[in-house]
């Protein structure tokens, strides 16, 4: 998924945009192909999938996502990690990139799907309440877990990943279709280098950081 400017989920959506375009054409002349077109446009950008630059050092953990950094929290749990941790939450608008990438190198050895509501993404609620693909990912330095949240708007979660894959760090290996929120949970022991507000970019942005 990572070599291609547009990932191949939204081609149908480009293609529906523009067979629209013909008909309102046929029906109404070259105005009618305005609005068409421009959904077409709109669909090439949002699902837009651009070249990042990933920073390969083990201690450093990368956004996995594009969007703005909604809370940075404490906990006390993980279903994966099992021990206090930290959590990021990323709110993604629909104009942001909304492939998400692996924050880490290491393998999918916790995965789980869960249904829910469809709640504005950037609503305290949506981790717990709203419909949620979780994954947890380790290697032999630390384990982590990514969540894709679906918002108001983004009624489908994709990924491309399953139990026992391995990932690069900063591999493309989901998408979450229009505005939503991607969560990534990490160990204490991670000292985080973003604040709330903050604009991140996935792959490239820095999470955090591995305190040895």
């Amino acid at each position: 998924m990572g070599g291609y400017p547009i990932v191949r989920d939204g081609y149908i959506f480009i293609f529906a945009a523009l067979v629209l375009g013909v008909l309102m054409y046929l029906a109404f002349g070259v105005y009618g192909v305005i609005f068409p077109v421009v959904l077409a446009f709109y669909f090439a950008y949002f699902f837009r999938n651009p070249h990042r630059t990933i920073d390969m050092d083990e201690s450093l953990i990368v956004s996995p996502a594009d969007g703005t950094v909604q809370d940075v929290v404490e906990l006390d749990d993980d279903e994966f990690l099992h021990e206090p941790c930290r959590k990021v939450i990323i709110f993604l608008s629909v104009f942001n990139v909304h492939v998400n990438r692996s924050p880490i190198a290491g393998k999918v050895t916790y995965q789980k799907y869960i249904c829910g509501r469809f709640m504005p993404a950037y609503k305290d609620e949506v981790g717990f309440e709203n419909e949620r693909h979780l994954l947890g990912i380790e290697n032999d330095k630390m384990r982590i877990t990514v969540t894709q949240i679906a918002g108001i708007l983004a009624r489908r979660i994709v990924s491309w990943v399953t139990l026992d894959d391995t990932m690069e760090k900063g591999q493309v290996y989901g998408l979450i279709k229009f505005a939503s929120c991607t969560e990534i949970v990490v160990p204490r022991n991670v000292e985080i280098q973003v604040k709330k507000g903050d604009k991140v970019r996935g792959g490239e942005s820095i999470i955090g950081r591995v305190i040895e």
